[in-house]
């Protein structure tokens, strides 16, 4: 479905945000902890315009193949690795997925489980998780094939690259990644490849570790915990846990012979087989993921997938932890090797009791499949054809990149990359206004109907747009440009947040006493909204609306912030005037009966508890469903027999326990 018109301007809800509990962290991760993270994610926009109807479809991909394995990449979804099939055994090595079904768990909403995602940027999954990244393909001076995924990450102002090659003969996938920062400042950095694999009863993770930073997804912060055993748990069997949690193991940097040290992960079911993850040592990190099995565990792994298939993620990451950023400076690259291929342990050493002889004894079995020693070498030798452009495009990304290479020639400025190929055969009708903005020095005639996508938050075109905007006397276009120019400041690092917003106002206010259009009437309403002004907030809203009474997006913020300023009533009479397949949206029916609960209409809630009550984009870690049936029991049982709110809600998590298919508390909260 199309993506979310509306810019981002607040911040989503961080599963990630540590709390308190800072015991044990060493100070450089507290510092790396608190540096680098972003208020939203401009200047991308939110990619929620998906549903849970399933039909068949293709998906373009590109193949990797030698005797020994067979790799797959989807490249219209991130390039992600989605199958790794080790061929003697015909054994899949990941978690293969056998439905594509988007949820809310990334930054730009969409994400899916299962294979290898390549994740830069901040927290929170890649932007690139459901977007094209350029494809393309070249010989290796070696002779075999090379298949190169590269794309400009635009929050961070970076080209990367991944080139990914199987040499005949090869055990493992070879997979060298490339993050260049060519601008004059030192850029906070993020990389983390997330790693599907299945859970089974007996699955084992092992790593060379004996700590780790635990982090718990209710609130609890990160601790420094030992392992394999935590509380007397043994977690290194995922099965033994039940609420969703995450493990970032503490590897050192060196052994004990004072070299340095082997980076690794693995996953093994009970015969000792399964992936294993190496790489040079740049990439520090590794991480255990898994959903749990409390009942909102489980109903995850359904949702985002179908009954039976469970999976944990291994994962391996430029910093000890994914809350992390680390500072990279200007003009440089980092490149780094990693290897994907079959673990092959001994089951009774892999499963022992002794972690130590456990780790050793993969360990041992690593170095036969890919020694430190070979991966350091191999990591030399991709490095020469690492600035080689490719010979064969198969896959275009987005226009971003284009964009910049032209803004970059305009100003005189150096070109960001020579390697990567960024034409302008990639420019899409969202950098169109902007192309003539540079070329032209005026902006395009747009409709207010039509949806202002394509925005851009870089300093560098906020200087040409005020330009233009100022000599600009076409309504048509002076709109348009003073709606972009309220995103740019609103985004701005040059002005304090109370500067910041006057000013972002002041061209919004313009741009709709030029032209009436909903997308400056929502700026102002959330702004409002975001600064306690309520009663312009609803004005605003009710305007926006009123004028594109069919934009789901709109329709939901719209509901969600008036319910959240005490004004349920106010969007029960709204919900009249929608069409009907805004009303019919699952989101739309659960905003009905949070309003209609706070305005003691019981009756309208519950129709809502039959089964047929489906939030298509429901966030990671959102109760909002099991809570509104507890707080529907709480009311009815208040208005029926009385007694206090805290008593009843003991009384109903007893005897009326959340549905399955309501539930999805990732930590048991009740």
């Amino acid at each position: 479905g199309p993506e979310n018109p509306l810019p981002p301007l607040g911040a989503g809800r961080d599963l990630h945000t540590v709390g308190h509990s800072v015991a044990g962290i060493p100070e450089d991760m507290v510092r790396n902890i608190a540096y680098g993270r972003v208020p939203n994610v401009l200047p991308y926009t939110m990619q929620d315009g998906y549903n849970r109807v399933r039909t068949p479809r293709e998906f373009r991909v590109a193949v990797l193949e030698n005797e020994i394995l067979r790799a797959t990449f989807l490249l219209e979804y991130g390039g992600r690795l989605w199958s790794l099939v080790h061929k003697p055994s015909e054994r899949e090595l990941l978690d293969r997925n056998p439905v594509f079904q988007p949820a809310n768990l990334a930054l730009r909403n969409a994400w899916f489980s299962g294979g290898v995602e390549w994740n830069i940027g901040t927290t929170g999954h890649s932007p690139f998780t459901c977007s094209p990244l350029f494809a393309a393909r070249f010989q290796s001076p070696d002779g075999f094939p090379v298949l190169r995924l590269y794309e400009w990450e635009r929050i961070r102002q970076v080209p990367f690259q991944i080139d990914a090659y199987l040499p005949d003969g090869s055990p493992v996938l070879f997979v060298c990644v490339r993050i260049v920062n060519p601008n004059e400042t030192t850029v906070p950095m993020y990389w983390w490849s997330n790693i599907a694999v299945p859970e089974t009863p007996a699955t084992r993770v092992l790593v060379p570790a004996t700590s780790a930073y635990s982090f718990g997804y209710g609130g609890g912060g990160l601790a420094r915990v030992p392992i394999p055993e935590c509380d007397g748990v043994d977690v290194s069997y995922p099965t033994h846990i039940a609420k969703a949690a995450g493990f970032f193991f503490h590897i050192e940097d060196t052994d004990s012979d004072g070299q340095d040290a082997s980076h690794w992960i693995t996953a093994v079911d009970d015969t000792g087989r399964g992936l294993v993850q190496a790489s040079t040592s740049r990439l520090k990190g590794r991480k255990l993921f898994l959903w749990g099995t409390g009942d909102g565990g489980r109903r995850w792994q359904t949702f985002l997938s179908e009954p039976g298939q469970a999976y944990i993620e291994i994962q391996a990451g430029l910093a000890r932890t994914q809350l992390e950023h680390l500072p990279m400076p200007p003009g440089t690259e980092w490149t780094w090797l990693e290897a994907y291929g079959l673990m092959e342990a001994d089951a009774a050493v892999a499963h022992g009791s002794d972690w130590q002889g456990a780790v050793a004894g993969v360990g041992e079995q690593l170095e036969h499949l890919i020694s430190q020693a070979t991966l350091d070498a191999e990591l030399v030798r991709c490095q020469r054809w690492l600035d080689r452009p490719a010979d064969d495009l198969l896959q275009r990304g987005s226009g971003w990149g284009a964009l910049e290479r032209l803004r970059r020639e305009a100003a005189g400025e150096p070109p960001f990359s020579r390697a990567l190929i960024f034409d302008d055969a990639s420019l899409t009708e969202a950098q169109m206004p902007w192309v003539t903005l540079l070329r032209e020095g005026r902006l395009p005639t747009i409709d207010p109907e039509d949806s202002p996508s394509g925005y851009l938050v870089q300093p560098e075109w906020a200087g040409l747009l005020e330009g233009a905007v100022v000599e600009d006397t076409e309504p048509g276009s002076q709109w348009w440009g003073l709606l972009h120019l309220g995103v740019m400041r609103y985004a701005s690092k040059d002005a304090g947040p109370n500067d910041r917003s006057a000013q972002a106002q002041e061209a919004w206010r313009l741009s709709l006493a030029i032209r009436a259009n909903p997308w400056a009437a929502r700026n102002l309403a959330f702004v409002a909204w975001e600064e306690g002004r309520h009663e312009t907030a609803t004005e605003f809203y009710i305007q926006a609306l009123g004028m594109m009474p069919g934009l789901l997006p709109l329709a939901i913020e719209c509901g969600q912030k008036l319910i959240a300023m005490g004004k349920a009533q106010t969007w029960l009479d709204l919900l009249a005037g929608l069409p009907d397949a805004v009303r019919a949206a699952g989101r739309i029916r659960l905003l009905e009966g949070q309003a209609a609960l706070d305005s003691g209409d019981l009756q309208r809630v519950e129709p809502l508890f039959d089964g047929t009550l489906v939030v298509d984009d429901l966030r990671e870690g959102e109760r909002s469903l099991s809570q509104l049936w507890l707080d529907y029991h709480v009311r009815r049982l208040s208005l029926s027999e009385g007694g206090t709110v805290e008593d009843l809600r003991e009384r109903v998590l007893r005897d009326y326990p959340v549905p399955a298919f309501l539930d999805f508390r990732m930590s048991g909260q009740r």
